[in-house]
């Protein structure tokens, strides 16, 4: 009874900290991207920004990612494809401010060959591949509140192309595109697979990896 008690105490240390409620993007091989047509808007990097949430038994941390740029393509009001490109070296983390040599760690860290390694691969990229209305019907209920698309794109990280697919709304108005979207994403299909491994208990990390992101592209 007493190892029973240990066992179920350790389970619920390890499985404390989840990455947050969200749609789980789904992964497949990379498809066949369709050149978009029509209007090209350009992403507006001040106003556009990427943040990620990673959790631990022990905790999470959160940060941001900024743009370099990309194109979507809008005809007859009707997104037709897309690309856009992520700095990985703006890759920073917010919830230690005040711990500068802690945020520091981190981020070096998180930007190193164990992580994100940046030095070699500096940029990712996600190329629409494609987009349909969303249809609870046909796609089933999703987490993501005002839902109008199913996006599915190329993203390209470390090097590792994989086709994933999320929901998120778009807007498209006088003023250009606007899109947001929050899911969770398995890391290790990248292979970033550093402290995936379970067994490691308290020095564990989730493979799974929140994404939200607010996309802002103008003419």
């Amino acid at each position: 009874m007493k190892q029973l008690l240990i066992t179920l105490t350790l389970f619920a240390f390890v499985a404390c900290e989840q990455a947050p409620k969200a749609d789980k993007a789904s992964i497949t091989t990379a498809q066949t991207v369709q050149a978009g047509t029509g209007q090209a808007y350009i992403p507006d990097t001040a106003n556009s920004l990427v943040e990620w949430i990673g959790t631990k038994p022990t905790g999470k941390h959160h940060g941001s990612i900024k743009l370099a740029g990309g194109a979507i393509y809008v005809k007859d009001s009707t997104v037709t494809g897309g690309n856009i490109t992520i700095n990985m070296l703006t890759l920073q983390n917010l919830d230690l401010a005040a711990d500068t040599a802690m945020k520091n760690k981190l981020e070096t860290e998180l930007k190193g060959p164990q992580f994100f390694d940046v030095q070699h691969f500096p940029t990712a990229t996600f190329e629409i591949t494609e987009i349909t209305p969303y249809e609870p019907a046909r796609d089933g209920e999703v987490t993501l509140a005002h839902a109008t698309h199913i996006v599915k794109g190329n993203f390209t990280l470390r090097g590792v192309v994989k086709n994933i697919t999320f929901p998120a709304h778009i807007a498209i108005d006088n003023h250009g595109v606007t899109t947001t979207a929050n899911f969770n994403i398995d890391r290790t299909k990248w292979g970033i697979t550093y402290r995936a491994d379970k067994s490691l208990q308290d020095k564990l990390i989730n493979s799974q990896v929140n994404i939200s992101f607010r996309l802002k592209a103008v003419r």
